[in-house]
């Protein structure tokens, strides 16, 4: 949307040619959320390096800092000092789950009422579940979704809570995140359906470990799902931010779409980062994939294979694979997404309807999509507030001329750089078509 309130359309850059570049991508803001809370909550001072800058993370720097931490630094380096309390403060959670699920459990502990506000779509998502886990751990909230505010009484009794966190991982980690500081901890059980997103869990438990904190953690999540963290001190890490493999995704894909080479440097031997998946996929869509010396380079193949694959651990990544699947040679089945219908918009639906509207085959299933490629065309790809939606669009404009791409400032959610990186990706491999 630009500034005059009309609706804005950015065209897709459209190649021929194979594509042929380097791109170095900025922090994961996963890890960048998670280290600012925990740097929040330490013992002492500590740093952040290779953070991320971009809309979600400043959501939580600015939180965290109206709430009374001390964070300083303009770049990727911050310096994190906590407040000795917690105050109260208004938040504005954009339509960062992050931000929305992982804070109030850090507001429990403020000493004041945090009032929490966001986007007019933030609105749409669920909350009730972190909500009432907090309700029944002590704390006095008001409001079952954004807006909503948490009174906080400076400390928390804490104890055991069993949740259904069935339509995000980021329930669990929102009570992870700040539990040591609980007088009693915390003990989390999860009953539903299969958790979505575990890797994002594995990422909460290794961070806590990083700072010291004591967590016990299923061995085997398929067959009981409990997490408790113990009351104790949350030690300061100098934090090292790993790059942000989903947002590596999309770079990799214009390899695969294209035929060409894409290498992506400082990619991490290991990681709980679910991006990390992506190297699957190609290799199972045709591709070529090796990690050597810190750097992951991807060979697009001369056909794309389609995929039947289960994305339920790795959903973020769904709208790269289903513009995979849809310039593939043959169809394609995602499954396990059925908890995609409340992200940041139902992403199910959105990509089934944009894909369609160029021209496509998508069915939206009960957990996922059917897709049978079929011959694209240009038009509007309308992306719904959601920066993976409008990631997915420029991925189909490389190979469909004439793909119109609405809002796609909305990248900067988790990658202000985008359209930049985008178009010198082009350039550098010199691969750039004008956009038409």
């Amino acid at each position: 949307m630009g500034e005059d309130g009309v609706v804005s359309f950015w065209p897709a850059p459209h190649t021929d040619h194979p594509v042929h570049a380097t791109v170095t991508l900025p922090g994961s803001k996963s890890i960048t959320n998670r280290a600012l809370i925990l740097a929040a909550l330490a013992d002492r001072p500590s740093t952040i390096t290779g953070a991320l800058r971009s809309r979600d993370t400043n959501l939580m720097i600015s939180a965290l800092r109206a709430m009374g931490t001390e964070i300083t630094g303009d770049a990727d380096t911050l310096a994190v000092t906590p407040a000795a309390t917690l105050r109260g403060a208004e938040v504005d959670c954009g339509l960062a789950g992050t931000v929305m699920r992982f804070l109030p459990s850090v507001a429990a502990l403020a000493r004041g009422d945090v009032a929490f506000s966001g986007d007019d779509q933030a609105r749409l998502r669920p909350l009730h579940t972190i909500l009432d886990a907090l309700r029944r751990l002590g704390v006095d909230i008001d409001g079952d979704a954004l807006p909503f505010v948490v009174h906080g009484a400076g400390a928390l009794r804490g104890g055991e809570v069993t949740i259904d966190a069935s339509g995000s991982s980021q329930f669990v980690s929102g009570l992870l995140l700040s539990a040591a500081r609980f007088e009693r901890g915390v003990t989390v059980r999860h009953e539903g359906e299969p958790l979505p997103s575990m890797p994002h869990i594995e990422m909460t438990v290794q961070m806590l470990r990083q700072a010291d904190v004591r967590v016990e953690a299923p061995t085997d999540p398929r067959k009981e799902q409990v997490w408790t963290v113990a009351p104790g001190t949350v030690h300061a890490v100098d934090w090292e931010v790993e790059p942000d493999l989903s947002n590596a995704t999309p770079f990799l894909a214009a390899a695969a779409v294209t035929g060409g080479e894409m290498v992506i440097p400082h990619w991490p031997q290991l990681t709980t980062q679910p991006g990390d998946v992506i190297r699957e996929i190609l290799v199972r869509m045709g591709a070529e994939v090796r990690r050597f010396d810190g750097k992951l380079t991807v060979h697009g193949p001369d056909r794309l294979a389609g995929i039947d694959i289960d994305l339920h651990d790795v959903g973020e990544l769904a709208p790269t694979v289903a513009a995979l699947a849809a310039l593939a040679d043959s169809p394609s089945r995602l499954r396990g997404i059925a908890h995609l219908r409340g992200h940041e918009t139902d992403r199910l639906a959105a990509l089934s309807t944009e894909i369609n509207r160029l021209g496509g085959k998508v069915t939206e299933t009960e957990d996922g999509l059917d897709i049978v490629p079929a011959p694209l065309h240009g038009g509007p790809w309308h992306s719904y507030a959601d920066h993976r939606m409008a990631t997915a669009g420029a991925i189909l404009g490389l190979r469909v001329p004439g793909v119109r791409i609405e809002d796609i400032g909305t990248t900067a959610k988790t990658l202000p750089d985008f359209v930049a990186l985008w178009e010198a990706m082009l350039h550098d491999s010199g691969a750039a078509g004008a956009p038409r």
